[in-house]
């Protein structure tokens, strides 16, 4: 047992993304785990979509694993395992709301006291979270959402009244994660949970393979916009300032009128 300083390097992003049927989740995960590995081989696919993943098999070579009724949370571990000892880089869980319904449909069947029964149910689910949280890959999950209601008081009458959309897994799988992206039926992504920074408080958008780009960096360095200003200040020519440029996408945005200035100074010398 010991101290040491906190670094990020080469961490492996669990991330989330949720919507309703149509959103583009699988589509949207098969980009962002390109833009992550950058080879389409590294990746695969844990399919309970009835094979929704081949839909996509024009965008690369990636593998898919389907996997069929019943969904356990031990199948699913199984199908984990299988990934990693493949070698696959990206893991894409597509999706995790059948492992919550099928445990929500055990747990009705179980006889006896409905409050004990949990018993039997939380530490499968739990097992099947630490396979996520575990894995020494990248995992990125998709999960379906339906429309949430509440009852109000509207006149002396109970009314249903539409309060969001509502994930179909346990609550608060959204804190097993790093990123968590909300799709709607447009496409377009919005950051729930953000512990990278990388997408807090940016307007809405289309997921890509550079998105991933962005993710596979933060993962990979543990580098700060103060370090990346030093090595502006010590290149020396064009050419390597704008290598320098490219090879932090995350930074590009932040760092612009630096980048500028240095070109600036190189072209004067």
């Amino acid at each position: 047992m010991n101290l040491q300083i906190a670094q990020r390097r080469n961490a492996k992003m669990k991330m989330a993304l949720m919507g309703p049927s149509g959103s583009g989740k699988t589509y949207s995960a098969l980009l962002l785990a390109y833009g992550i590995t950058k080879d389409w081989s590294k990746i695969a696919v844990i399919d309970t979509e009835n094979h929704s993943a081949d839909l996509y098999s024009h965008l690369g070579p990636y593998y898919v694993c389907p996997l069929t009724a019943p969904f356990t949370p031990e199948r699913y571990i199984e199908a984990i395992k299988l990934c990693e000892k493949s070698g696959a880089e990206v893991i894409i869980i597509d999706s995790i709301s059948q492992e919550w319904e099928y445990l929500l449909d055990y747990h009705s069947n179980l006889p006896g006291n409905s409050f004990t029964a949990w018993s039997k149910i939380t530490p499968r689910h739990s097992a099947f979270i630490q396979a996520i949280m575990q894995s020494p890959a990248h995992l990125i999950l998709t999960c379906r959402t339906k429309q949430d209601y509440v009852l109000t008081d509207k006149n002396g009458k109970q009314v249903p009244e539409k309060v969001g959309l509502k994930s179909i897994q346990r609550d608060g799988i959204e804190y097993e994660c790093t990123l968590v992206f909300d799709l709607d039926i447009k496409n377009n992504a919005s950051t729930s949970k953000d512990r990278t920074g990388l997408f807090q408080g940016k307007p809405e958008q289309k997921l890509s393979s550079s998105t991933g780009e962005l993710i596979a960096e933060w993962c990979n360095t543990g580098l700060s916009e103060e370090v990346i200003v030093e090595q502006i200040k010590q290149v020396s020519n064009i050419k390597d300032l704008y290598d320098l440029y490219k090879q932090h996408p995350s930074f590009q945005e932040s760092l612009k009128p630096k980048f500028e200035q240095r070109k600036q100074q190189l072209t004067n010398y």
